[in-house]
C-alpha cells in the first residue's frame, strides 16, 4: 500500500506548493477539500491543514470534523494551526495590524519538529489573525518579535501548529521544519521516485487495460510524450497516437515531432489537417472564437480518424495534478475541477473510457518521470506551447501570409535562444505578431512593415510568471536579425509585463 500524506485545502494559494515540498521528500502526497470524507487507512500516515482566505473568527469560515486526529499526526499551517488552536478552545483574534512579510523565531523549545532549526531563522508569515491564548494541554513551540504563538504542539497527541509557510523559500528552514513531521513524527519512508512511481503505474495500468486498445493524441510536448511513453511501457502496440497538424505549428514542427517519435519506438499515425484549420479560421479576429473553432475542429478531425480503427476502448490522456486538483472556492464550499484543455467532449463522443497515467503528477515530476524512460532530453526540455498554437500568437485575422511570418520569426528566436545557452534557462518563448504597421528606413527606402513582440518568461507552473532578464545584447542580436532576415517585419519590441497582471500569452 502506496503510503501517503494528505493535505486538507482550505483554499490557500501555497496549498500546492505544500505538496511540492511533500514530494520533494519523496513522500507522496494528495490534495483534497477540506470539507470531502477522507477513507482514513493505513496509507495515511500524517494530515496537513492549509491556510486559507477566511478568518476563523468569520462566520463564514470553513469548519471540518477533527475526528482524525486519532488516528495520525497533524500539523496546521496559519489558518489550519487557528482552526485547531479554537477548536481545543483556545483565543483566535484580528491582529491589531496584518503581519505579512519575514519575520524571525525567537524562543524555541526543544521538540522534534523544530529539531535542527536554529534561533531568529527567517520565516514567512501571512496572517490577519493570531492565536493570543493556547488551550488547556497545549505547549508553545516558538514565537517571533511580533507574535507569541508562531508555533505549538499538543502534550499528549502528535498535533501540531505552524503560524508561518514553512512551504515558501522565505522560511529558510521551511523544508526541514516539513521533514521534520513528514519523515519523523509522521515516518514516512521517503521511498516515492520516479523509478517506484512507473512500477506501480505501470502495473496498474496493466490490469486496468488488459488487452484492450488505447488511442491517443499527441501534441509534441512533455505530458503527452511522457503518458504515452508510460503506456508504452505498459501495454505495447495496443497503444496508437495520432499526432494533428493544426497548420498553426511551429516552423517544421510537424516533421521534427513525427521524426522524434520514432527515436522513441511510439506508433504514432501522423495527420496533416492544417489546411481544413485555416480554412476555417480566415476572417476569424476575435481569440475566443478562435480558440473555439481550433477545438471543433480538433474533435472532428480526432473522431473521423478514430472511426477508421477498430477495437479501440479506452482514449489516454496526458492530463497533470494541476488539472484535477478540487480546490476549495472562496465564495463557499463548492469545487470546481478544471477541465482538460486538449480533449473536451471527446471521450463522450466516442464512448471510450479515459486512462490518465500522469494525473497525479506534476509538471516538474513529469519530466523526472520522463527522463527514466530516457526520452531525449530535446523532448523534456521543450516549452510549453498553447494548444492552439499561433493562432493565439497573430493578433486579429490569420492568414497563411501571417502564419509563415511568424514562423520564421519564431524560429530565428528560439534557435538564437539555444545558441546562446538560454532556452533551458527560461520556462516559455516565443513571437507574437502584432496587428499593427511601423515605419522604418532601409537604406535608402522608407519602409511601413508588421512588428513583432519576444515573449520570455520564467515560471514553475505556469500560473505566475516574471518576464526574462535576458541580456541586451542578445535582445539586440535577435532584433537584428529578424529585421535582416524576414522581409515584412521591421520592429521588434520586448514585453516585461508579470503574470499577474499580464497573462503569458496575449490572446
Amino acid at each position: 500500500m502506496l503510503e501517503k500524506i494528505l493535505i486538507l485545502d482550505f483554499g490557500s494559494q501555497y496549498t500546492q506548493l505544500i505538496a511540492r515540498r511533500v514530494r520533494e521528500l519523496n513522500v507522496y502526497c494528495e490534495i483534497i477539500p477540506y470539507n470531502k470524507n477522507i477513507e482514513l487507512d493505513g496509507s495515511i500516515r500524517g494530515i496537513i491543514l492549509s491556510g486559507s482566505p477566511f478568518s476563523v473568527t468569520d462566520e463564514k469560515a470553513l469548519h471540518i470534523d477533527l475526528y482524525f486526529l486519532k488516528h495520525c499526526p497533524v500539523l496546521g499551517v496559519c489558518y489550519g494551526a487557528q482552526y485547531l488552536a479554537q477548536a481545543f478552545g483556545g483565543k483566535v483574534q484580528p491582529s491589531k495590524k496584518r503581519e505579512y512579510g519575514k519575520a524571525n523565531l525567537t524562543n524555541l523549545a526543544q521538540d522534534s519538529l523544530l529539531e535542527g532549526i536554529t534561533t531568529d531563522s527567517q520565516v514567512w508569515m501571512s496572517h490577519s489573525d493570531t492565536i493570543t491564548q493556547l488551550p488547556a494541554g497545549f505547549e508553545l513551540l516558538a514565537s517571533t518579535n511580533s507574535i507569541e504563538v508562531a508555533a505549538y504542539k499538543k502534550k499528549d497527541a502528535p498535533v501540531y501548529g505552524l503560524q508561518f509557510h514553512p512551504e515558501v523559500t522565505h522560511s529558510l528552514d521551511g523544508k526541514k521544519v516539513l521533514e521534520n513531521f513528514v519523515l519523523h513524527i509522521a515516518k514516512c519512508k521517503a521511498d516515492w521516485s520516479p523509478a517506484s512511481f512507473l512500477e506501480l503505474t505501470i502495473s496498474n495500468l496493466r490490469q486496468q487495460i488488459g488487452s484492450e486498445k488505447v488511442l491517443m493524441g499527441l501534441s509534441g510536448g512533455v505530458d503527452s510524450t511522457v503518458a504515452a511513453s508510460i503506456l508504452q511501457e505498459a501495454i505495447g502496440e495496443q497503444l496508437i497516437c495520432f499526432f494533428i497538424n493544426n497548420g498553426l505549428l511551429r516552423k517544421n514542427e510537424y516533421e521534427e515531432v513525427l521524426d522524434a517519435y520514432k527515436t522513441i519506438n511510439l506508433n504514432v499515425v501522423g495527420v496533416d489537417a492544417s489546411e481544413e484549420f485555416l480554412s476555417q479560421l480566415q476572417g476569424v479576429s476575435d481569440p475566443e472564437q478562435k480558440r473555439k473553432i481550433i477545438g471543433r475542429v480538433f474533435i472532428e478531425i480526432f473522431e473521423r480518424e478514430a472511426k477508421q480503427l477498430s477495437g479501440i476502448q479506452w482514449l489516454g490522456q496526458g492530463t497533470i495534478y494541476p488539472d484535477v486538483i478540487e480546490s476549495v472556492s472562496v465564495h463557499g464550499p463548492s469545487v470546481t475541477i478544471k477541465s482538460h484543455h486538449n480533449v473536451g467532449g471527446l471521450p463522450e463522443k466516442l464512448q471510450l473510457k479515459i486512462v490518465e497515467p500522469l494525473r497525479m503528477l506534476f509538471k516538474d515530476e513529469v519530466r523526472k518521470v520522463g527522463a527514466a524512460l530516457n526520452i531525449p532530453t530535446a523532448i523534456l526540455n521543450r516549452h510549453p506551447f498553447p494548444g492552439p498554437g499561433l493562432a493565439i500568437r497573430i493578433l486579429g485575422e490569420i492568414t497563411r501570409e501571417k502564419v509563415a511570418l511568424l514562423q520564421e520569426a519564431d524560429a530565428l528566436f528560439i534557435n538564437a535562444l539555444k545558441t546562446h545557452g538560454l532556452y533551458e534557462q527560461v520556462w516559455q518563448a516565443g513571437v507574437i505578431l502584432l496587428p499593427v504597421q511601423s515605419v522604418g528606413v532601409m537604406g535608402d527606402e522608407r519602409t511601413y512593415e508588421k512588428a513583432v513582440a519576444l515573449r520570455c518568461v520564467n515560471s514553475i507552473d505556469g500560473m505566475t510568471a516574471e518576464w526574462s532578464p535576458l541580456p541586451h545584447e542578445f535582445l539586440a542580436h535577435v532584433s537584428s536579425i529578424i529585421i535582416n532576415s524576414i522581409k515584412g517585419i521591421n520592429r521588434v519590441v520586448y514585453d516585461i509585463s508579470t503574470k499577474p497582471p499580464a497573462t503569458i500569452e496575449w490572446e
